[in-house]
């Protein structure tokens, strides 16, 4: 009864083919992004926005790619974080290059660099997949991770190894940089992110997302009813590392602001598969949710344990310990999730949205 739909009629195609055909799910999507672009900037701390909402967004963004190629196309990778250290590093020396060029554009720009090193690494998926896939973009990351720390000319010769993002502008506002403020870092993410997840569901319920589910489902398939296998499973590695390299770029620039080869390396892969996972694969709400669990509950679990076992009972807890609790529960949910729901939270809010379209009748 919450989802009424009594009413709501649809007359045409495009009505009946919309991606939010209810009418409260379209108020939902409106209220979310006023909430964000509206209320949380100008209310947020510099803590929150800084700490939890941009590296939340960014993660969300890397998750986005990693789900176009793991759960629309079916084709396994453990190279996010190097296909992200590829755009960052892309966006790092194109700056220094083009110092009067605005920096959101180098930001997109460098998601084709990524790109370009995806589908290299992707050809192999034309032969194997599976098992043998994941070595491969596992020996990808080590690859890159190698050629980060032996190419100086990536990092501009620095004697630390690592890249500082210079101060930069965008439409005459400072963007990144030590001046930069947090409001404008979380308008430029959120911005970029909102853009994107939109052009991946246009791109994933058009012709080439359909490509990619067949290839999925069953490649023999889909290739007998004419779907070339070369052009879809490359083009989802391109389309994947290309959002991987702006999620790169956007974390290094907007959020960390100098970063190291340590930053894009194989647990950052694992916790964005681990992201996908959770959230559910094959589910764009689902890149949001699993973001959410796996980067803002240990924030909440460091930040609000320690006080509450002190304030609750005799004994202490230290940081490293609530660290250590926040890994046991997103272990067990990780374990818990595959077991019993192996589509993830979005699974769990598709049920809970249908059972209150009927609420409060059981069928």
């Amino acid at each position: 009864m919450f989802y009424r739909e009594t009413g709501q009629f649809k007359a045409s195609y495009k009505t009946d083919s919309a991606k939010f055909p209810i009418f409260q799910d379209k108020l939902f999507i409106w209220f979310y992004i006023i909430i964000g672009f509206l209320v949380i900037p100008f209310f947020g701390s510099e803590f929150f926005l800084g700490a939890i909402m941009i590296p939340f967004l960014v993660f969300t963004l890397a998750s986005i790619g990693l789900n176009i190629l793991t759960g629309y196309t079916g084709q396994i990778s453990l190279g996010t974080g190097a296909f992200m250290g590829v755009g960052a590093y892309a966006c790092y020396k194109l700056t220094l290059a083009f110092p009067d060029v605005n920096i959101l554009i180098f930001i997109f720009v460098s998601g084709f660099f990524s790109a370009i090193v995806g589908v290299f690494f992707g050809l192999p998926s034309l032969r194997i997949k599976g098992f043998y896939l994941v070595v491969t973009t596992l020996a990808a990351q080590f690859f890159l991770e190698w050629a980060f720390i032996r190419i100086p000319w990536l990092y501009n010769y620095n004697d630390s190894g690592a890249i500082e993002v210079p101060q930069r502008e965008a439409f005459g506002v400072i963007v990144t940089g030590a001046q930069a403020s947090a409001e404008v870092r979380y308008l430029v993410v959120l911005a970029v992110v909102v853009i994107m997840t939109w052009f991946a569901s246009n791109l994933i319920s058009g012709r080439i997302g359909r490509q990619w589910m067949m290839i999925r489902d069953m490649d023999i398939a889909a290739e007998l009813m004419g779907v070339r296998p070369l052009y879809a499973k490359l083009s989802a590695f391109a389309v994947s590392s290309f959002y991987c390299g702006v999620a790169g770029a956007l974390m290094v620039f907007l959020w960390l602001g100098a970063a190291e080869v340590e930053s894009f390396d194989y647990n950052h892969s694992f916790e964005i598969l681990f992201m996908v996972i959770l959230g559910g694969l094959g589910s764009l709400l689902g890149c949001f949710l699993g973001a959410a669990v796996i980067w803002i509950l240990p924030v909440i679990i460091r930040d609000w344990l320690p006080p509450l076992v002190d304030a609750l009972t005799p004994f202490t807890i230290t940081s490293s310990a609530a660290d250590l609790v926040s890994d046991i529960i997103i272990g067990v949910m990780i374990v818990v999730f595959l077991i019993m729901e192996p589509l993830g939270l979005a699974r769990l809010w598709s049920i809970i949205k249908q059972k209150l379209r009927v609420w409060p009748f059981p069928y």
